[in-house]
């Protein structure tokens, strides 16, 4: 039976070696780390750079991750593709490793009218038993998916088949607008970077998809929000915050350059190395505005 998709439910890093290949020894570091901090699950999507791995990497990686969480928690795939047949024959590999869910972004080099859309991810629900995961990823890249294309796929399937994750901007409203249209129906996730995670948990998600680089902090924020700790939330959430703020400015390179550069100043990757090309590169005054947030940060979860 599939793992409840609930909780803090963080997006993998690829780590890659000096041969820029999946660096297997360091991501079963990211995973064991990950929950030992307390994920309740974890999953591939944009930050794993999966748009720049070959077809056969995306297989693997899928894999990995089954393999390394080892019962711990759920896991899902990315399985997102510019054509159906592909994220259906990724969905269908992600059946096969294991996983307990599914996520697909929208193809991102078309612009779909809202009945291919649907089409689209009609295919993918129906090339397999595993809930699928709607994820919106237009607050950085892609186009944004319709309130009637997620309606129509909940009345097709329904809320345990089809779940949802919009990053559409502003995202509050539109966390809104999905539970206010569905009559509570639908369930969502939230996927800020723990920049919108207040706001969005006031809304009713049922829980964020992070990146790994800031998941001790996540984890106590949600903690402290499910425990009505709000004092505590905020002590933690303003870290986060400023965190955020710097990967926003670069769109999905800030989110990937920052992401590996804090796993490494944690000790759990060894490099910070990307997947070229890309379009943005750190320099050296905001790693050091990184090294003092962070630091912030480290504090706060140092205290009871």
């Amino acid at each position: 039976m599939a793992r409840k998709l609930q909780g803090v439910l963080p997006i993998v890093q690829t780590p890659f070696t000096a041969a820029d290949e999946i660096d297997v020894p360091v991501l079963r570091r990211e995973i064991d780390w990950a929950f030992g901090v307390g994920a309740d699950g974890l999953g591939s999507g944009m930050v794993s750079e999966t748009f720049r791995l070959t077809f056969s990497e995306r297989l693997r990686l899928t894999e990995l991750m089954a393999e390394l969480a080892g019962g711990r928690g759920a896991v899902f795939a990315a399985v997102g593709a510019e054509s159906s047949k592909q994220a259906v024959e990724y969905a269908a590999a992600a059946e096969r490793a294991g996983c307990d869910a599914v996520m697909a972004v929208p193809p991102l080099t078309s612009r779909l009218s809202a009945e291919a859309m649907t089409g689209y991810f009609r295919a993918i629900a129906e090339g397999t038993t595993l809930p699928v995961i709607v994820q919106d990823a237009s607050g950085y890249v892609g186009q944004s998916i319709p309130l009637e294309v997620s309606l129509k796929l909940l009345d097709v399937y329904g809320g345990e088949k089809i779940v949802f994750k919009p990053e559409a901007s502003p995202i509050g409203p539109c966390l809104s607008a999905l539970r206010e249209a569905s009559g509570g129906r639908a369930q969502i996730f939230e996927g800020s970077g723990g920049i919108h995670l207040v706001d969005s948990f006031r809304r009713g998600v049922q829980g964020t998809m992070p990146g790994m680089d800031l998941l001790d902090g996540v984890v106590a924020l949600w903690r402290a929000l499910c425990g009505g700790e709000q004092e505590r939330a905020y002590q933690l959430w303003y870290p986060i915050c400023g965190l955020v703020a710097l990967q926003l400015q670069a769109g999905l390179d800030g989110f990937l350059a920052i992401e590996k550069y804090l796993l490494v100043k944690r000790g759990v990757f060894t490099s910070a190395a990307r997947r070229q090309p890309y379009g943005w590169t750190l320099d050296a005054e905001t790693a050091a505005e990184l090294d003092r947030l962070y630091e912030r940060l480290q504090q706060v979860l140092a205290t009871a």
